[in-house]
């Protein structure tokens, strides 16, 4: 057992708040810890790896991680530092969402290590049959209500308005806690630093109800350093479902971010070791135009989330538009994949038959408005700055079903930047 995981996520920017004796319980005895997740998506998304990291590292310093998926809070909503009350979901909804986030988490914890072997709970199965009346009557007694309402959580919601079904969260999360103390031994709680008021409530339900020590260890929210919120993009989340977030855009976020965040995520993100981080960030000091510290993140995190192949997906799909691509290298996209890297750009649809009667690229690109005029694109042309699929064409090219990818597109493009995307029906 390392005993020192305490000090690891200090020097990773890693812990905001720590209870007292937290440090010496983990020092002492392999000690079993969770984090909660709320399923209320059907995916996690990049805000929830910090929790999840913070999992990790308890688990490789000895110590025996849970993952709480809330199928019962889940139906609630948690509402610490949220403006409004979420939309409550059903159980079928919930039930969908926690077996989603239970493949996720299976990628980053070891469920199968005998000794300290992570395990997911769900906290539907001890309060589904819990009636209400013996809740308030076992549970709500022990908190009170002045005690619930000094949390920040709490009293920032009270000019909104704030209902009782939210009010009851930070009960029914102290009960979890209180459930996995007796059940598993659990004596700590992880969680964002916005969830210190929940967990510590927790933490004094154990002391009054059983006289028993637990403790709470919350990391900092993560923002960027120019204040924006950390995760997000114009299209919403950063999700670790390829459906919802491609593989290529993934690891276009973490390759974009400033050398400033890249330097605190790397820390927070990736396993490398103090020794590895400090020397790349001095290779990356040296040449910051290669962006070598950007690129061992987004390598490390989409590989860890992903896989390498898709990985290598992300890497040849930059390739098309930073790099020296081949028409090899494009067929061997996906649809998706392909539509990701060129989202944004022209996009034209012309049936599979007008390829055969129009084979001259300059009726093709006239018809469906992709220059103004044929003149235009026979001056390009001339100039050598028209490519079809990466390779260059001359006036007079002819398109023949041969040039339709594989995955059913043509792709032009005009110089060095300019592209325009033929979807082949």
């Amino acid at each position: 057992m390392n005993s020192n995981l305490v000090e690891e996520l200090k020097w990773r920017g890693m812990i905001h708040d720590i209870m007292p004796g937290t440090e010496e319980q983990l020092n002492k005895e392999v000690t079993t810890a969770y984090v909660g997740i709320d399923p209320t998506a059907d995916s996690l998304h990049i805000g929830h790896l910090v929790s999840i990291m913070l999992l990790k590292h308890l688990q490789m310093a000895g110590h025996k991680p849970l993952a709480v998926v809330g199928g019962a809070t889940g139906m609630i909503g948690d509402p610490s530092f949220k403006a409004a009350e979420r939309k409550l979901l059903t159980v079928e909804e919930v039930q969908h969402n926690v077996e989603c986030i239970r493949h996720q988490l299976e990628r980053f914890l070891d469920f199968d290590n005998p000794v300290n072997g992570a395990e997911i709970c769900n906290n539907y199965d001890w309060m589904k049959d819990y009636l209400f009346l013996d809740f308030i009557r076992d549970i709500g007694k022990h908190i009170t209500v002045n005690y619930m309402m000094t949390k920040d959580s709490v009293k920032k919601r009270l000019e909104t308005g704030l209902s009782f079904t939210e009010f009851s969260y930070q009960l029914m999360q102290g009960y979890d806690f209180l459930t996995l103390y007796r059940t598993k031994g659990c004596k700590l709680q992880m969680g964002g630093s916005d969830q210190w008021g929940n967990i510590t409530t927790g933490t004094e339900l154990i002391r009054r109800m059983d006289g028993g020590e637990a403790y709470a260890l919350t990391c900092p929210l993560i923002t960027k350093a120019d204040g924006t919120k950390f995760g997000k993009t114009e299209g919403g989340n950063v999700w670790l479902d390829a459906t919802k977030t491609s593989p290529y855009k993934f690891y276009q976020f973490w390759l974009n971010c400033s050398d400033v965040d890249t330097a605190r995520y790397i820390r927070i993100f990736t396993l490398f070791s103090r020794e590895e981080i400090e020397d790349m960030e001095r290779r990356h000091a040296e040449a910051p135009e290669q962006r070598l510290l950007q690129k061992a993140l987004a390598k490390d995190i989409t590989i860890r989330v992903h896989g390498e192949e898709a990985y290598n997906t992300a890497i040849a799909a930059s390739e098309l538009l930073f790099g020296k691509a081949t028409t090899e290298m494009l067929n061997a996209l996906d649809r998706d994949t392909l539509l990701s890297v060129f989202e944004g750009v022209p996009q034209f649809t012309v049936s599979r038959s007008a390829i055969g009667t129009q084979p001259l690229l300059v009726d093709l690109a006239a018809e469906v408005g992709m220059f103004a005029s044929k003149g235009e694109i026979r001056r390009e042309l001339k100039q050598n700055s028209i490519s079809v699929n990466k390779q260059k064409v001359a006036d007079g090219c002819q398109l023949t079903p041969a040039d339709i990818l594989s995955c059913g597109c043509i792709l032009v493009q005009k110089g060095k930047k300019n592209y325009y995307l033929i979807n082949v029906e």
